[in-house]
């Protein structure tokens, strides 16, 4: 059986190496607490305008302003930066912190598709530092929809066995 990070790397065709090769350079230390407040942003912005209800639906439980604070504070702890988000929160904990939502192969390409975006508007990081980047969250986008199918998959074989009357 798959690994997680093996199913990750299958399904978002970035090799495990390549996804941690943000952990080579310190990217909070070359692009600065502001870099990842406004891609976090940007980010945000294009999520809660997309056209798409059923995408727009994910984020439904938060505010704009949440999302975004959380997401900047896992960025900039995960690239070289202070624990902002775990003095808040606790443990990233990802794969249960996104237990709640569909996290499929769509809303990942989705998702995905907004990020590239944001990466390429906006300034102040270069073409190094997003390749880097967007690596890492494609691998890690492929990382949750594994573990949103593992959840499904134990969901399954509990029900399988009830007794329906």
């Amino acid at each position: 059986m798959q690994t997680l990070q093996e199913k990750a790397a299958e399904w978002s065709g970035v090799d495990t190496s390549d996804a941690f090769a943000i952990d080579e350079t310190n990217l909070y230390e070359k692009l600065g607490l502001q870099t990842f407040i406004n891609l976090s942003t940007n980010f945000y912005t294009r999520v809660f305008d997309d056209e798409e209800e059923w995408f727009r639906s994910i984020f439904a439980s938060s505010t704009k302003e949440d999302a975004i604070r959380n997401q900047y504070e896992f960025f900039v702890q995960r690239m070289g930066g202070p624990s902002l988000f775990s003095q808040r929160k606790g443990h990233p904990a990802l794969i249960g912190r996104h237990r709640p939502f569909p996290v499929t192969h769509k809303a990942a390409e989705r998702w995905l598709h907004h990020m590239q975006q944001a990466l390429d508007s906006t300034a102040d990081i270069d073409d190094d530092s997003k390749t880097k980047m967007m690596n890492f969250f494609r691998h890690t986008a492929f990382f949750l929809v594994a573990g949103d199918e593992l959840k499904n998959q134990s969901q399954a074989s509990t029900c399988k066995n009830c007794k329906h009357h």
